[in-house]
């Protein structure tokens, strides 16, 4: 029991000391942003000083040394450590650069033309109340709050004797004193503000960029926000005449929306085939009765992508059959009669019926199931089946509803916070009505708070105060033997762990669109991982690999196979130097089904050309040269991961060096370059809202439809793919962590001292 104590009191002080140290470097850290003028001003006069204990020479403390005069302080609030020391007089050395009242330029007259110089000079260095209001020349931020207001009239009062005035509503008079100032200077000399002429050119430009944003923004800024009085303002400070909001919803829109379906046909027609991408079909959270839109794109051999056409299908699933229908009219309506210049579809839904059917009925098609959403829906899989999942839910469940629903327990929350201890503010919950496996982000930040809070949750059941909570509700003491099982953390961990896996897995999919090819790679990357993972948390690999071949088979498509034998990038070479396709990777089904789908996508009279060209391409390959050029890797410079160097080399080997294989080449152009996801860019929630708001009205939803034409093809043409609500959060992050490192280091002096001592 003694050693027991003993090391209790050195892991205390070692978590003491490194409080401290964290809290001094980051209090280092802030000055030196200040320094570099970002920051408050004060942090030029305070210095953060280490305190140790005589007898350790161990740090205990953080304390805040004024550089002038050489007095500490506790570290526990700079800000008010600056107001009481030096804008209050303490600090005998700190003299705040005031200048008197009575030593401002009086007010301009026609006779005073020097004077009016200085005064508007001095007047447009100082901030104002509006564009037309030029105050006071005084640094507000020194101002000093102590110094005492004389009676004395202001003309009667020597310059050098004058103390600052002070008016009757304190500083903030200072700059309603510049305003009646400036009045009477523009009654005596009245002069219309500068303002830049622009000429029609030059406007039309302007409102053309203007129209620009507006547009790729959609809906998520409202047109109407242009008849703002402050845009108004804006608009005539720079020189613009006002505008109407429906300026930018009527001819200029039409002109815009023309532009952009010309370019989108004129690449399309030049395409000698596409593919068709669907994404919208499944709902995106586990809300009921939600609106759904499906947006419709067309990726092009070259790598780019066209936007096709947003469509509102009302709320709910939609029927099999209505999805087949629709896909059909925008094919038909991209190409007209040549249907077999589209290659395939790849949508986020209804694989086993409508894209089959569509197979079935056009030979020359290659329907795909999004493998993003695959790897999501296998998520889904390990919570619906999974007994782990089960398991830690129930009890997460258990602890996050007992810990935010008694007072309590809340209350020794906010004592060890006090103490230093960091966790969670509170442990989110996923709505009682919400199935889990339908809503996977809310189950995920239940079990990170669970994970965060675990220090201070074996500190509260551990608290005398707890033992009131276990004699009114039973799930207290079950809570207790939960948290103070090593058992029940390994299984909360490794449930994060695999989800956190999954999803990296399926963001790397999002950001880097694979082409078809390469679905068996990741899936087999997918499989590794998860062995690693069992291997790591001690779980045994048949039920967890027996879920995932499930949600494999449910996504597969021999295109898959076929892509990956006859994509260069794959050949392996063997011990002869020869570049071979790699068919040891390959079961002997997914080996028929290469075979099958080749004699479906060519007619009957080729079908037996290209098995035998096949069955060269296995024994022979391609050229070492041209092989190791295709596979040539450069290192991305965003996510510092190797790359293909040229996405296009694949086909143009098929199209240049493999002529040889007519029938097999026919086949390997027209699946390689296949995306294997459906997913086109976000859109904002308020852009989403802000179309189905004008699915009540024809010409609405015409607008609304131009309107995310126009959007779509700005962003492809951009290559961007995110939201800016995602960017907001990112932006806001970004600052909060900024201000979290000031507030972390600046938190809670009582417990630094408490620790120390």
């Amino acid at each position: 029991m003694a050693n027991a104590n003993a090391n209790s009191i050195v892991g205390s002080e070692d978590v003491a000391v490194k409080a401290v140290n964290k809290r001094f470097e980051g209090l280092m850290a802030v000055r030196t942003k200040a320094i570099k003028g970002k920051g408050a001003w004060y942090w030029s006069h305070l210095e953060p000083i280490l305190i140790k204990n005589p007898e350790t020479n161990l740090p205990k403390a953080v304390k805040l040394k004024c550089t002038l005069c050489d007095a500490a302080f506790s570290a526990s609030n700079p800000s008010r450590t600056a107001t009481e020391h030096f804008k209050r007089g303490t600090c005998p050395n700190f003299s705040p650069v005031l200048k008197p009242i009575s030593q401002l330029p009086p007010l301009s007259s026609p006779s005073s033309q020097h004077n009016h110089r200085k005064r508007s000079s001095q007047s447009q260095q100082a901030a104002g109340a509006s564009s037309s209001v030029y105050p006071v020349n005084i640094d507000l931020s020194r101002f000093s709050t102590e110094l005492s207001f004389s009676p004395t009239p202001l003309a009667q009062v020597p310059v050098m004797n004058q103390q600052p005035l002070l008016l009757s509503g304190g500083k903030e008079d200072l700059g309603a004193l510049a305003q009646l100032e400036d009045s009477v200077k523009k009654l005596k000399s009245p002069k219309a503000s500068p303002r830049p002429a622009l000429n029609k050119d030059q406007v039309d430009s302007a409102f053309n960029f203007l129209a620009d944003w507006l547009y790729e923004s959609c809906g998520s800024v409202s047109f109407c926000s242009i008849e703002h009085p402050k845009f108004k303002a804006f608009l005539n400070q720079v020189g613009l005449p006002a505008v109407s909001p429906r300026e930018f919803l009527s001819s200029r829109l039409d002109s815009k929306f023309e532009a952009a379906r010309m370019e989108s046909e004129i690449r399309i027609r030049d395409a000698a085939f596409f593919q068709v991408a669907s994404d919208g079909w499944k709902g995106k959270s586990c809300a009921q009765g939600e609106d759904s839109l499906v947006m419709f794109m067309v990726n092009l051999p070259n790598g780019m992508r066209v936007f096709q056409k947003a469509m509102y299908v009302g709320r709910g699933s939609v029927p099999s059959e209505y999805a087949e229908e629709v896909s059909w009219e925008i094919i038909r309506g991209i190409c007209g009669n040549a249907t077999q210049r589209c290659v395939g579809i790849v949508s986020d839904k209804y694989k086993a019926k409508a894209l089959r059917n569509l197979e079935i009925h056009n030979h020359w098609m290659v329907n795909l199931s999004c493998l993003l959403h695959g790897f999501l829906s296998l998520i889904k899989d390990f919570v619906r089946e999974l007994p782990l999942f089960r398991t830690v839910t129930d009890n997460c469940l258990k602890i996050a509803i007992l810990c935010d629903s008694k007072s309590q327990i809340r209350n020794n929350f906010r004592k060890f916070r006090l103490q230093g201890v960091e966790f969670a503010q509170f442990i989110r919950v996923p709505p009682s009505k919400c199935d889990i496996s339908k809503n996977i982000g809310a189950f995920v930040a239940m079990l990170e708070d669970i994970l965060s809070n675990s220090r201070v949750l074996h500190l509260v059941v551990l608290d005398d105060s707890y033992k009131a909570v276990c004699l009114e509700d039973p799930n207290a003491r079950e809570v207790v033997d939960m948290i103070q099982d090593v058992g029940f953390w390994n299984d909360v961990e490794a449930a994060h762990a695999l989800v956190k896996l999954i999803t990296q897995m399926a963001e790397d999919v999002e950001a880097e669109r694979p082409l078809v090819g390469q679905c068996l790679p990741l899936w087999e990357e997918l499989r590794a991982k998860v062995k690693d993972w069992c291997s790591k948390y001690n779980f045994a690999e048949g039920p967890v690999e027996k879920i995932v071949e499930k949600r494999f088979k449910k996504n597969y498509h021999p295109a898959w196979s076929a892509a990956f034998i006859l994509d260069p990038l794959y050949l392996v070479k063997d011990v002869g130097g020869k570049y071979l396709p790699p068919f040891k990777c390959l079961t002997h089904e997914q080996e028929k089904d290469i075979e099958n789908l080749i004699t479906r996508l060519v007619s009957r009279e080729e079908a037996h050309i290209a098995l035998m060209e096949l069955m060269k391409w296995r024994s022979e390959g391609l050229d070492p040269l041209y092989a190791q050029a295709v596979q040539v890797k450069k290192r991305d410079p965003v996510t510092g991961k190797m790359k293909n160097a040229n996405p296009q080399s694949s086909t143009l080997v098929w199209e240049t060096c493999l002529k040889e294989f007519k029938s097999l080449g026919k086949v390997a152009v027209r699946l390689l370059f296949l995306h294997a996801t459906s997913h086109g860019f976000k859109w904002n929630r308020s852009s989403m809202k802000w179309f189905f708001s004008q699915g009540h009205s024809r010409l609405g939803l015409e607008r609304a439809q131009k309107l995310i034409f126009v959007a779509a093809q700005a962003k492809f043409g951009r290559q961007d793919f995110s939201s800016e609500e995602e960017e907001d959060v990112e932006l806001f992050g970004i600052m909060s962590g900024e201000e979290d490192m000031l507030n972390e280091v600046l938190a809670d002096s009582s417990s630094m001292r408490l620790n120390a001592a």
